[in-house]
């Protein structure tokens, strides 16, 4: 599988019920300006994952080739464990209110996604794939894919979605990334 379609289809998937996408709504239903919205998690996103992407591109150049495929394995096969675990969202935001939907948008999704399951997994990403630039599109359009019809349709969507199904469907794509790149190396 490409590495833009891999992590498109990953992290749309593991971005279902994630804080950000919780975060997502939560600002959709506080600003009801979807445009600002959608534009900000884009640029947000772009920032947080390139700079994600560059770092597992450096580790790619730091750690052995034998070692890296090993670790990329690992990581493929944790994220598929950490993805099973349901996300909430921990702060709800005070005061962002005067900033607008974007700029409230674009500083908070951009701090919520630091160390999230889906910067971690553009990290993994970058490292296997050599093609650091499909990895940032793919995983900001997968991005994009998850939270967009969150912030278009609000509550309706969020109620609607089997998260269950989608978490498990997650994490066996990740657990058998994972497995396959431990057979192959």
């Amino acid at each position: 599988m490409s590495a833009l379609l891999f992590s498109t289809l990953s992290v749309a998937l593991a971005e279902i019920g994630d804080k950000t996408q919780l975060l997502a709504l939560l600002l959709a239903t506080r600003f009801k300006k979807p445009v600002p919205i959608i534009l900000a998690i884009t640029i947000a996103t772009l920032a947080n994952h390139g700079l994600a992407a560059a770092l597992g591109n450096y580790l790619n150049h730091l750690i052995n080739p034998n070692y890296l495929s090993w670790i990329a394995a690992t990581g493929f096969i944790l994220m598929g464990i950490w993805v099973l675990i349901p996300d909430k969202l921990d702060d709800t935001p005070t005061k962002t209110h005067q900033w607008g939907a974007f700029l409230t948008t674009l500083i908070l999704f951009f701090l919520v996604e630091i160390g999230d399951k889906t910067q971690i997994a553009t990290i993994v990403l970058a490292t296997h794939y050599s093609a650091t630039l499909q990895v940032i599109i793919g995983t900001t359009m997968g991005m994009l894919l998850a939270n967009v019809p969150v912030v278009v349709l609000g509550q309706f969507a969020a109620d609607k979605l089997p998260l269950k199904w989608i978490r498990w469907t997650t994490a066996s794509l990740f657990i058998l990334l994972g497995v396959a790149a431990l057979l192959f190396t």
